[in-house]
C-alpha cells in the first residue's frame, strides 16, 4: 500500500479548490461503489450511425499478426485472455471495486500491462483479419472476445474501470473497429450478431460514456489523461447517438479546444515535456479533427492551426534518419493500432498525415510511405492527394524554441550529420510535473544518424521503485548533479516538488559557431546555480562544454558531471581524461575532460543503479557513463569537449 508520505506529497501539489474536488471525488465514489458498481445497463441507440471513415479497398492492407506486444511480453489473442492478468509478472488484481484498487506498487502487479491488453487494439487486427477474408470466423471470434470482456469487467469491477484513460481509448477503438467491420451493414444478416450489439456492445458503449463524462482529470491530473476523455467522449458523441449524445459532444469539443492551446506552448510543443508523449496525445487530436471534418462539425482554425505547429515541432524535432531525441517519460503508449507490418514509427506516420492536411512536401519526404493507418484514415482521396506531393527534401535546418526552452541543432562534421539536442525546458506540465525527468541542461547527440550520447530513457512507472526513481533522476541524464541529489524532489513514481525553472542566458549562430547557454534553479536551496554553455565549432567539428558552478554560501559542495553513451558505443581510453568514442566505423570522436575532473566509469551498476539504458518500456540494458567528481567551496568552470575525427 501507499505510504503517508504519498498522500502528504500528493496534498502538496493540490490547491485548496483541488482539495475540494478531491474530497467530492471520494464522497461520489463511496456512492458509487454501493449504487453503480456492476450497474447493468439496457440503453438503446437512438438510431444507428452514419459511417463517419472513408470506405477502402482491404486487399491494400497488409494481413495483420495474430499478436501484439504488450512491453516485455507477447500476447497472441486468439487465445483465452485473463483480462485482470500482468502477463510479466503473473500476478493477478482483485475484482474488486476499481477505484480502491491498489495501482501505485506492485502488491498486484503492473496495472499497465493489464491496461495494454484491456484497451482492446488489438481488436482491429480481427476487423481487418474479417474484411481481408470474409471468414466467418473472425467476426465470431471478434464478437467473443468482445463479449468476454464485458462479462468478465462489470461496471467499476476491477481494475479497468479505474482509468478514465483506458476508458476512452477503448471507446476510441470500438468506434473504429464498428467502422472497419461495417457493422451497419453486418446487422441487417446476422441475427446473433445483432443480438450481441443490442443487448451486450450498445450497453457498454453508453456505460464507457456515462464513466468518461462523470469522471475527469481536473486539476493537477489535467494533463494528456483530460486531452484521452475529451477525445473518446467526443468520437463516442458523434458516432453513436444516445439521449445524452449532444451535451457529450458539446462538452468534449469545448474542451478539446481549449486543451489544444492549454497543453502546448505557443511553438506548439507539449508542455508534459516527454517526447513520446507527442505522437501519442497528437492522435487523439488528429482522429478528433477528422471526426469533426466528416461529420460537418468542424473545430475552429486555431485548433487546426496548433494541430499543424504540433507536427511541425514534430518535423523538426526528427532528423534525416527518422531520430527522435527522447525525453521525460515514454511508455510506448499508442491510442490505437492501425498499422499492420512491423516496424512502425507512428511520428513518421503523423509526418504522412500532416502532408494530406496541409500540402507540405517535406513531410512527404521524412515520413516515407502513405501507411495503413493514414489509408484507414484518410482513404483514397487522401492517398491521392499524397502521390501528388512532389516529395521535395527540405534542407533540415537547426531550431530553436527559446521560449520553450528546446534546441535542436543540425549541423555536418566531415558531409555527416551531428544532430544535438539540447534540454532547457521546465520538468513538466502542471504541480505534479508527472511526465518530466529531471534532465535540466542535459543534452542527447547523434552522428551520421546513429545515437552516441543517449537520454537513457524510462523504464517502468509504479513498480520497482528504485529503477523508476534512477531514470527519472539526473544521474540518468547528461548533465550535473550537486551534492548526490536530483534537480527536484522525487515526491512519487509520477510526481516532483520544488521544480526547477531554467533561464536561456543566450543563442545563437553566425558563420563559425552555434551556441546555447542556459542555467536552471534546481539547487538554489543548496547555494549552488548550474550554468551550461554548449558551443559548436562548425569549422573544427567539435562541441564544446562549459559548466560553471556559481557557488552562492561559499561552502563546499560535491559536482558529478554525467556523459551516458548508447549500448552500441565502444569506449576507449586514450588517457586519463581523453576517451574514444567509436560505433564500430572508421568515424570517431574524442571526448576530453576538464584535467581537474575525478574520472569514475559505471556499467549496468546495481548498487548504486547507474549505467543502464532503456529503449522501450519494461526494457533496460546495460550501457557506459563517464561520471566526472569534483568538490569546490568556490565558482568554478569546467571545460570539455568532443572533436569528431574523419
Amino acid at each position: 500500500m501507499l505510504s503517508y508520505n504519498w498522500y502528504f506529497n500528493r496534498l502538496k501539489t493540490m490547491s485548496s479548490r483541488e482539495i475540494l474536488f478531491r474530497i467530492n471525488q471520494k464522497i461520489q465514489s463511496s456512492g458509487e461503489k454501493i449504487f453503480k458498481m456492476g450497474w447493468k445497463c439496457d440503453k438503446k441507440l437512438i438510431s444507428l450511425p452514419p459511417s463517419i471513415l472513408p470506405k477502402i479497398n482491404f486487399e491494400a492492407i497488409p494481413m495483420p499478426p495474430n499478436y501484439i506486444q504488450i512491453f516485455d511480453c507477447q500476447l497472441n489473442y486468439y487465445e483465452n485472455i485473463d483480462w485482470s492478468l500482468d502477463l510479466s509478472s503473473n500476478k493477478r488484481f482483485p475484482k474488486t471495486f476499481s477505484k480502491n484498487i491498489d495501482i501505485r506498487t506492485d502488491q498486484f502487479g503492473s496495472a499497465k500491462h493489464v491496461w495494454e491488453v484491456n484497451r482492446l487494439q488489438f481488436l482491429t487486427y480481427i476487423a481487418i483479419h474479417y474484411r481481408k477474408t470474409n471468414n466467418e470466423s473472425y467476426l465470431e471470434k471478434f464478437v467473443e472476445i468482445l463479449e468476454s470482456w464485458i462479462d468478465n469487467n462489470g461496471y467499476l469491477e476491477g481494475v479497468n474501470w479505474y482509468s478514465n484513460i483506458e476508458v476512452n481509448i477503448r471507446l476510441i477503438n470500438w468506434f473504429l473497429c464498428w467502422e472497419l467491420l461495417d457493422v451497419n451493414q453486418l446487422l441487417k444478416g446476422n441475427q446473433k450478431l445483432s443480438e450481441f450489439v443490442q443487448n451486450k456492445w450498445i450497453p457498454s458503449i453508453y456505460q464507457h460514456c456515462v464513466y468518461s463524462f462523470n469522471n475527469p482529470s481536473k486539476f493537477s491530473s489535467a494533463n494528456n489523461h483530460l486531452i484521452s476523455e475529451y477525445a473518446g467522449l467526443f468520437i463516442a458523441a458523434s458516432f453513436w447517438e444516445f439521449k445524452e449524445s449532444a451535451l457529450w459532444k458539446k462538452h468534449s469539443k469545448k474542451g478539446l479546444e481549449y486543451e489544444i492551446i492549454n497543453q502546448h506552448t505557443a511553438d506548439g510543443i507539449n508542455k508534459e515535456q516527454a517526447a513520446e508523449y507527442i505522437q501519442f496525445i497528437t492522435d487523439f487530436f488528429l482522429l478528433c479533427y477528422i471526426v469533426g471534418e466528416n461529420t460537418k462539425d468542424q473545430f475552429s482554425s486555431e485548433y487546426k492551426e496548433t494541430l499543424h505547429k504540433i507536427i511541425s515541432f514534430i518535423f523538426n524535432l526528427m532528423d534525416n534518419y527518422g531520430n527522435i531525441p527522447f525525453y521525460g517519460d515514454e511508455d510506448d503508449g499508442k491510442v490505437f493500432i492501425l498499422h499492420t507490418s512491423a516496424p512502425f514509427d507512428n511520428f513518421k506516420s503523423l509526418l504522412i498525415s500532416g502532408s494530406v492536411l496541409y500540402n507540405k512536401s517535406e513531410y512527404k519526404k521524412k515520413g516515407g510511405g502513405f501507411d495503413s493507418k493514414n489509408l484507414i484514415l484518410f482513404g483514397q482521396d487522401g492517398l491521392e492527394k499524397f502521390n501528388k506531393l512532389e516529395g521535395s527534401e527540405k534542407t533540415d535546418k537547426s531550431k530553436y524554441y527559446k521560449e520553450s526552452g528546446h534546441f535542436l541543432f543540425k549541423n555536418k562534421f566531415y558531409d555527416q550529420d551531428v544532430y544535438i539536442y539540447f534540454d532547457a525546458a521546465p520538468l513538466g506540465y502542471l504541480s505534479i510535473a508527472a511526465h518530466g525527468h529531471a534532465d535540466a541542461l542535459s543534452f542527447v547527440l547523434y552522428y551520421k544518424g546513429q545515437p552516441l550520447f543517449i537520454d537513457s530513457g524510462t523504464f517502468t512507472y509504479h513498480t520497482q521503485k528504485e529503477w523508476r526513481e534512477y531514470f527519472m533522476g539526473t544521474s540518468s541524464h547528461n548533465t550535473i548533479r550537486i551534492d548526490g541529489q536530483n534537480q527536484a524532489e522525487i515526491a512519487g513514481p509520477t510526481m516532483w516538488l520544488n521544480h526547477f525553472s531554467t533561464r536561456v542566458l543566450s543563442h545563437g549562430k553566425n558563420e563559425n559557431f552555434e551556441w546555447i547557454e542556459a542555467s536552471h534553479s534546481g539547487y538554489h536551496h543548496l547555494g549552488v546555480e548550474h550554468q551550461r554553455k554548449l558551443l559548436i565549432d562548425i569549422n573544427h567539428s567539435t562541441v564544446f562544454l562549459e559548466d560553471k558552478i556559481v557557488n552562492l554560501d561559499n561552502k563546499a559542495h560535491k559536482i558529478e558531471v554525467f556523459f551516458h553513451f548508447h549500448p552500441n558505443v565502444e569506449l576507449g581510453q586514450e588517457n586519463s581524461h581523453a576517451f574514444s568514442l567509436s560505433l564500430g566505423q572508421k568515424e570517431k570522436a574524442l571526448l576530453s575532460l576538464d584535467d581537474r575532473l575525478e574520472v569514475g566509469y559505471a556499467k549496468g551498476g546495481t548498487d548504486p543503479i547507474l549505467g543502464w539504458y532503456s529503449e522501450g518500456f519494461q526494457k533496460k540494458e546495460p550501457c557506459g557513463v563517464l561520471i566526472c567528481n569534483y568538490s569546490s567551496e568556490k565558482t568554478i568552470t569546467l571545460k570539455s569537449h568532443i572533436k569528431f575525427i574523419p
